[in-house]
């Protein structure tokens, strides 16, 4: 039987009035403390909130939802406790397959505020069918740090088919909108040496605010794998494969200490 459920956070300059999750998606307010956050978003460390996953999903079939809002002058960070596992659902009785499973996050970030989006690695596993859409609305002064890993396959596997959509608007304006797919639903060639040249691990992380407006960033190669785009507004997307987990984090990490955007 497929899965509804919906987490929703809200986060304001003194507290987190709205902490709801239901279903395999549990929220927990967790210690703040260490938080960066850069000029223009107040002083101490916002608030941090840990995605847990209460029971395995998303599974074929499956819809999830997470709803997050930083109001005015609020600083947030959102992390996971563990990385995310897409697995193959239950085929119904007559069908050939079963439905994909569809993971949807809502985040919007007010005026003067801050937001972190750090969650843990996505896997695709072998037979699972996702996806993911990440829909994005930044005020005119918000600032947003985005990091988004995908493991094609566990160790040893195939990816099943994953199709992650990331839309981005700043001020009622497109800042950025991609679409990648993955595995063997996505057409010929992504495995190629065009696309991923054989790597199973890719990701990107994305930085946006007011500052980049004031000091545009610069292209720059991030070693042999990696590399930094301005975008055609303020912000900059970091876009990395690797051989796996370990190392394309190292490699976003190390693109984030570049910056120094914190």
């Amino acid at each position: 039987m497929s899965v509804r459920a919906t987490a929703r956070i809200v986060a304001t300059r003194d507290a987190l009035p709205v902490l709801a999750s239901d279903g395999p998606l549990a929220v927990r307010r967790t210690r703040a403390t260490g938080t960066g956050f850069g000029p223009g978003t107040g002083t101490g460390p916002g608030h941090r909130v840990t995605v847990v996953g209460a029971m395995s999903a998303p599974l074929g079939g499956d819809r999830l939802v997470i709803e997050v809002r930083v109001r005015d002058g609020a600083r947030l960070t959102v992390d996971a406790a563990a990385a995310t596992l897409a697995l193959p659902g239950r085929i119904p009785a007559g069908a050939d397959s079963a439905e994909p499973a569809h993971y949807d996050v809502r985040l919007t970030v007010d005026d003067g505020a801050a937001l972190h989006w750090l969650p843990e690695q996505l896997v695709s596993a072998r037979g699972s069918d996702l996806r993911m859409r990440t829909t994005v609305e930044l005020a005119a002064t918000a600032r947003l740090v985005l990091r988004e890993e995908q493991i094609l396959g566990r160790h040893g596997e195939e990816p099943g088919t994953l199709l992650t959509r990331l839309t981005v608007r700043r001020a009622g304006r497109p800042l950025l909108d991609q679409e990648l797919r993955h595995g063997p639903g996505a057409p010929g060639g992504w495995d190629g040496g065009a696309v991923l040249g054989g790597h199973r691990a890719v990701g990107q992380l994305l930085l946006a605010g007011p500052e980049f407006e004031e000091k545009p960033a610069q292209p720059l190669l991030l070693g042999d794998t990696a590399v930094l785009t301005p975008l055609a507004g303020p912000g900059v997307l970091v876009t990395a494969v690797a051989a796996d987990a370990l190392e394309l984090r190292r490699v976003l990490d190390e693109a984030l200490r570049l910056t120094a955007y914190r």
